[in-house]
């Protein structure tokens, strides 16, 4: 009882899902995703079992068509199944079982596989495909996401809303660089969860996102900076002039406190996105 998109970027080969329903934490059923492999979503009457197998099948070399098939060897209850499949090289599948609950279909194509059931009709997946479609520029949470509005917006499930989620991986994208899980954002109980997935992924983007360009302070933004350390108990009686070591220092526990690491940069220089958000949180002195 849920619509969903999975997706991957050709030029940077990250994978995701971007899922919502009226279902209860619906993220926490639907969406599995590893780089270099694929991602998964599986729906109605799911089986949850679908997504890490089908992840391994494909991770042994199995086609979409494979995976599919090898899942309804083991499943008596496959006609009621549907799912999207996406492999790292871009192959993809959409499955509707026969005895899936009326509006029930799908869309794939190379990079994506769009899918629902329970939904108010067909307009559902034609307007994600659309959206994916206009948004090919866009960085594939925020593409994800514009196909998962777009569904919602034609209609999505019909017996209403109350959860989504959007799940992607990319190749050191995870958090310090450190692993390739990305964005893991759940609205588990909302009256409108894709707008507060949208929210989420704002914040998102403002903790996690790196600079894609840094600039030294200017003199009076300097001072400014000095003074919210000092008034915010980070530092006292710092120096005047020039960007120094113990600024450095009060300003880094600044950014840990703000959780901003990620966006941070040596020796005076800042990214403009964090250097906005202080402003807006700490104001004028």
């Amino acid at each position: 009882m849920t619509f969903s998109i999975v997706g991957r970027d050709p030029k940077t080969g990250d994978l995701g899902v971007a899922v919502a329903s009226k279902f209860l934490a619906v993220g926490a059923v639907v969406p599995y995703v590893r780089f270099g492999v694929g991602a998964v979503a599986t729906q109605s009457y799911a089986n949850p079992t679908f997504g890490p197998r089908g992840l391994d099948l494909l991770a042994a070399g199995q086609s979409p068509e494979g995976v599919a098939a090898r899942f309804e060897e083991g499943d008596p209850d496959y006609a009621q199944r549907q799912f999207g499949l996406v492999s790292a090289s871009g192959q993809s599948l959409s499955y509707t079982g026969s005895e899936c609950h009326a509006w029930a279909g799908g869309l794939s194509g190379p990079d994506y596989a769009i899918q629902g059931n329970i939904l108010t009709g067909p307009e559902v997946a034609q307007a994600m495909l659309t959206a994916w479609q206009a948004a090919e520029n866009q960085p594939l949470p925020r593409r994800l996401l514009a196909a998962l509005q777009a569904g919602d917006q034609a209609g999505g499930d019909k017996r209403g809303r109350q959860s989504a989620a959007l799940l992607c991986a990319g190749q050191g994208r995870g958090y310090g660089g450190l692993s390739d899980d990305w964005v893991n954002l759940r609205a588990d109980d909302h009256a409108d969860p894709c707008a507060e997935l949208e929210r989420l992924l704002d914040i998102h983007d403002l903790l996690f996102g790196r600079p894609g360009e840094t600039r030294p302070l200017s003199a009076e933004e300097l001072t400014w900076l000095r003074g919210v350390l000092e008034r915010e108990g980070y530092a006292q009686n710092l120096a005047a002039g020039e960007w120094d070591a113990a600024t450095e220092q009060a300003t880094w526990d600044l950014y840990g406190t703000e959780n901003l690491e990620e966006r941070w940069a040596d020796g005076g220089q800042f990214d403009p996105q964090a250097l906005k958000y202080l402003q807006e949180k700490f104001g004028k002195l």
